[in-house]
């Protein structure tokens, strides 16, 4: 737990003299170099919170404490800080994300906005072709709009390892309404699953359009 300690009090120092040079920058350079910084401390931080986490779960806390202490559900917090050991081989689980799964699927919602559905089915494993095709595809998105209106802009991603999947969830944004698009990549980046679904579903909810 000492160990914990120090890097949390060094973190803090870290945090503390970059505000300090933050306030005698004077141009773009110094500006941008005081943005590494802090992006290099935001990875130290979060290197340190998962060995908090760890720590935590050690001396007997639950999911549920930590997701309540987090502000989250308590499996999202097992999703961010947990390990888990695949039962088909007793072995730990990756929980690294296909690399570049964020912006692939926020390319996928950019296709289906510009109406390229068959670009989007072309994505498809053989699961998803089956059940929906491009004129399919077409329909779902008009159900959509005429429900919260055109499309608008997909904000930043959220990509995690499920399995042998990667989820990501994508803001989007519509005239009238938000939504959260949901894709599953497979490790060859094929989809295997295709969701838009209301904020509120997320928690309790895997439907959507396909």
């Amino acid at each position: 737990m000492r160990a914990e300690r120090d890097t949390v009090a060094a973190l803090a120092a870290a945090a503390r003299t970059l505000a300090e040079q933050a306030g005698n920058a004077a141009d773009r350079g110094q500006w941008l170099e005081l943005v590494a910084h802090a992006v290099a401390l935001r990875a130290d931080a979060d290197a340190a919170l998962a060995a908090l986490v760890d720590a935590a779960r050690a001396a007997g806390a639950t999911w549920q404490d930590l997701g309540r202490t987090l502000g989250t559900s308590r499996q999202a917090a097992f999703q961010r800080f947990g390990h888990p050991v695949d039962p088909r081989t007793g072995e730990p689980m990756d929980t690294t994300p296909l690399a570049g799964a964020d912006a692939l699927a926020t390319e996928i919602f950019g296709e289906l906005a510009a109406g390229r559905y068959d670009a989007v089915v072309a994505r498809f494993d053989e699961h998803m072709a089956e059940g929906l095709d491009a004129a399919g595809l077409g329909a779902v998105w008009a159900q959509i709009a005429s429900a919260v209106g055109a499309f608008d802009a997909a904000d930043e991603p959220v990509a995690r390892r499920m399995g042998d999947l990667t989820v990501v969830d994508v803001p989007l944004r519509f005239e009238a309404g938000e939504m959260v698009g949901r894709v599953s990549l497979h490790p060859d980046r094929r989809v295997g699953g295709l969701f838009v679904l209301d904020p509120a579903q997320l928690a309790e909810s895997s439907g959507g359009v396909a």
